[in-house]
């Protein structure tokens, strides 16, 4: 299976960096397999850091590596990835030992209902409803080296 990181620089090799952002699953080297999302992740990246130039780096991804590794998996927005997410974001979750986390992405369009969530405007219920029509694309947070292993680059995309 084809899966994409959108960057400003060429990633040949995955590594796991500390970052100080908030992220959806957690620390971990995120892909997908939207070609289309990873090319705005790179355009984004690029517009804010102010350097480099949007790439996309495209991996081969060993599938088979799901039945041998600790893997967690979203099949939609539901409750149990509301609750995962929103903890991530906010720095509250306990430290998971998850390989792999596989799930929809909470991007810019999703902002305004997850911070109504956070305010508690919404409850669980509401902002799932307000989600679900978004059709929220995928994400796959490679959190381990043993879960990158399972990774080779394919070929590397210049939008």
């Amino acid at each position: 299976m084809l899966l994409y990181h959108g960057s400003n620089v060429e990633v040949r090799q995955p590594r796991i960096l500390a970052s100080d952002r908030r992220l959806d699953f957690g620390t971990g080297f995120y892909l997908t397999t939207s070609r289309q999302q990873a090319e705005r992740w790179a355009e984004l990246t690029v517009r804010r850091r102010q350097m480099g130039r949007a790439t996309v780096s495209v991996f081969d991804f060993d599938e088979s590596v799901i039945a041998r590794l600790k893997t967690l998996v979203f099949k939609a927005p539901d409750e149990n990835w509301l609750r995962y997410t929103a903890n991530n974001r906010r720095s509250i979750t306990a430290v998971d030992d998850y390989d792999i986390v596989i799930g929809p992405v909470a991007d810019d369009r999703t902002a305004p209902v997850i911070a109504a969530y956070y305010a508690g405007i919404y409850d669980e219920a509401e902002t799932i409803k307000r989600l679900l029509p978004q059709k929220l694309r995928d994400q796959y947070a490679f959190k381990t080296v043993a879960a990158i292993k399972a990774l080779t680059l394919s070929e590397v995309i210049l939008p």
